[in-house]
């Protein structure tokens, strides 16, 4: 699902390095499953949580019921899906239907489409729906839930990959408490958990693995840096 934040351009890149000593029947588990853009690309047992319900509950239209998807989302569907914000398919439009992936940030559309242009309302609601289609096979198995990442705890080892809030960004309007986030890492990986986080800074504790300029996605003439880190025991 287009995501605002979403790491699908760099999984080729990243997986590898995080799934790279991952045992037989091993969990992996990402607590800021944004989009599902790599949880999707992930074999075996996996898990994908947020405390965002509207992102589960697109994420869980896309896995379960993605024909349900309405063949035309208008400009006034998606006014109207805003203001109610209660149903799966609320949740689907404001992210999929939106510029950017960014929750009813304001309707998505291609260079020729000027509001109410039907064109393009039919066309960008076939993209949505054929990449529902599309990723509803793979997400077939995962375990979806909406909950903070810390009131999960996990039983067995297992992998994490995180993909928080950014600090110092003004992507996001709800807070995040980073220090309690990287403490909460720490014990994580204390108890024997393999955790890599996407973050441009980090404490000096935590090891980078991987960095790359990308091309940002709201703005195709900027890059922003990419880094990986590594949870240290």
């Amino acid at each position: 699902m287009k995501y605002m934040g979403s790491k699908a351009r760099i999984a080729k890149h990243i997986l590898p390095i995080i799934l790279k000593d991952r045992k037989d029947g091993q969990l992996y588990w990402e607590p800021f499953v944004g989009g599902g853009n790599m949880i999707d690309k992930v074999g075996g047992r996996r898990m994908g949580s947020d405390s965002n319900r509207p992102l589960i509950s697109a994420l869980t239209l896309i896995k379960d019921n993605p024909l349900s998807i309405p063949d035309l989302i208008t400009e006034d569907d998606y006014r109207a899906a805003k203001k109610r914000k209660i149903s799966m398919l609320d949740g689907f439009i404001g992210f999929a239907m939106s510029f950017g992936g960014k929750y009813f940030g304001g309707y998505r559309r291609d260079v020729k489409g000027s509001e109410g242009c039907e064109v393009n309302m039919l066309t960008q609601t076939r993209r949505s729906k054929q990449s529902a289609v599309k990723q509803s096979v793979l997400l077939k198995g995962v375990d979806l839930m909406c909950a903070s990442y810390l009131n999960i705890q996990p039983k067995e080892d297992c992998i994490i990959y995180c993909d928080p809030p950014y600090a110092n960004t003004t992507k996001y309007k709800d807070s995040f408490n980073h220090d309690e986030f990287w403490q909460w890492c720490r014990v994580m990986t204390k108890k024997g958990h393999n955790l890599f986080i996407s973050e441009y800074n980090a404490p000096e504790d935590f090891v980078c693995v991987w960095q790359k300029e990308i091309q940002s996605g709201l703005n195709t003439n900027s890059a922003v840096r990419c880094v990986i880190r590594k949870g240290c025991g």
